[in-house]
């Protein structure tokens, strides 16, 4: 989300690790025939995943080949899916299955005619068992290209329970209120927050929860399909919100310049690892899983979340996010690649991921059971319960140049802006300009 939205720290818990490929529960699925059709056939998926994702994904892709005999081979991309993909198919090795964590990329792919369209039986999964809007974001056109196996929920703010207990603060309702609560922790003797700033991802999250809340579902729309300008007061508004807690060297560990070398598993650490420098730190779900993978921490008691606030007596933002399967047209077993999906459209396939923890799925015929704690169990009802009300995280709705590519637009500009965030206005109209090449394009 993930996807550059959700890379984590490599390694993994030996609970984890030992769930295996056993993990994924039920019976037989159909994907291949169940009998071993696929043997033979090897099928390349590429995705953004590493360390504990990437691990926890073989698990499924290991599922699937116990189902159909068809071996696997996963290939991490980095944060530049578009550009990886778009080389290897160049180059004559395109891979058969891509995880696309941005909308954006999805459209871009299938506009240029690389994505074979979901098969019947996909398309039935889709629509049996998950929410409209799922099936909208993997649409072009009217054709359903992409399959969203992973979801995000990308409006939690995670902290340590201790840390909140220590300095005498509840979970606050509105943003003030978490900026009030930050300050009270910062004066027991931690920081506030830790930020991610050497991921430009993690900003625009910010942001969007902040835009979301305080200028409405409809703005977030407009702003999204850039309909509305980023120089609007609704976006300068945003911004000027954002800097009052960019700017206070009080809430940010380390200040602006350690936030600005701090990546996202990083930022975990600060708040759940051995040496705490933090007692809050915003992202979406999958920091669960990075802190019970990486530093064992016990999800529900010894971290926690509570919902991102309302800003400005708007509602409390729902942002989701998440990675979509898309099959290329020019893999060498794209058809083999097909049927990965047709399981992965599954609850079973779900299974064996929400069993290792660190995932949400979309797909509401997954057995709420299957997941491992009851944390994770209250967001993933809580984001299949918001049916097609949630917003999609708006820069993987943007095109890759903006939204989508380290050091370049969005990612690129709000970096800037935490470095200093004196100027809105200003920091608005760098946006639009970047906004108004990329969609041109």
């Amino acid at each position: 989300m993930m996807r550059r939205r959700t890379t984590l720290l490599t390694g993994c818990t030996a609970l984890a690790l030992a769930l295996g490929a056993t993990a994924c529960g039920g019976g037989p699925v159909s994907a291949g025939g169940g009998d071993k059709a696929l043997s033979g056939q090897t099928v390349t998926v590429a995705g953004v995943w590493s360390g504990s994702e990437q691990k926890n994904f073989q698990k499924v892709l290991d599922a699937f080949t116990e189902k159909t005999g068809a071996k696997t081979q996963f290939v991490s991309t980095g944060d530049n899916v578009s550009t990886v993909v778009g080389s290897k198919i160049e180059g004559g090795n395109a891979p058969d299955v891509v995880m696309v964590p941005q909308v954006g990329v999805l459209q871009q792919f299938a506009k240029k005619g690389w994505l074979k369209p979901l098969s019947a039986t996909t398309r039935q999964s889709v629509d049996a068992g998950y929410a409209p809007v799922w099936k909208n974001y993997g649409s072009v056109d009217g054709t359903l290209y992409g399959l969203y196996f992973k979801a995000a929920h990308k409006s939690t703010v995670w902290y340590s329970p201790d840390a909140l207990t220590q300095a005498g603060v509840k979970p606050p309702k509105t943003y003030e209120e978490m900026l009030k609560a930050g300050h009270t922790v910062s004066d027991s003797g931690l920081a506030a927050f830790a930020v991610a700033g050497q991921d430009g991802w993690t900003l625009t999250d910010w942001f969007e929860n902040v835009f979301l809340s305080q200028a409405g579902p409809q703005k977030y729309d407009a702003l999204a399909a850039h309909k509305l300008k980023w120089t609007d007061p609704s976006v300068v508004n945003a911004l000027t919100t954002l800097g009052k807690l960019f700017k206070d060297k009080q809430l940010i560990a380390g200040g602006q310049k350690e936030a600005l070398n701090t990546d996202f598993p990083g930022s975990v650490e600060k708040v759940f690892g051995p040496k705490p420098e933090a007692g809050l730190v915003y992202e979406g779900d999958f920091v669960a899983g990075v802190a019970h993978d990486q530093f064992g921490k016990t999800i529900g008691k010894d971290a926690d979340f509570f919902p991102f606030p309302s800003v400005d007596g708007g509602p409390a933002p729902v942002v989701s996010g998440g990675d979509a399967a898309v099959v290329l047209k020019d893999g060498k077993n794209a058809d083999a690649g097909m049927k990965l999906l047709e399981y992965l459209a599954t609850p079973e396939a779900a299974a064996v991921w929400a069993k290792a923890g660190g995932f949400l799925s979309p797909n509401k015929k997954l057995d709420l059971a299957s997941y491992g704690d009851d944390v994770t169990r209250a967001t993933a009802k809580s984001l299949v319960g918001a049916g097609d009300s949630v917003r999609f995280d708006m820069s993987d709705q943007a095109p890759a140049s903006f939204g989508g590519t380290k050091g370049t637009g969005e990612w690129k500009l709000l970096q800037d802006f935490l470095r200093d965030p004196s100027d809105p206005k200003a920091t608005a109209a760098a946006l639009e300009a970047a906004a108004a090449k990329a969609y041109r394009g």
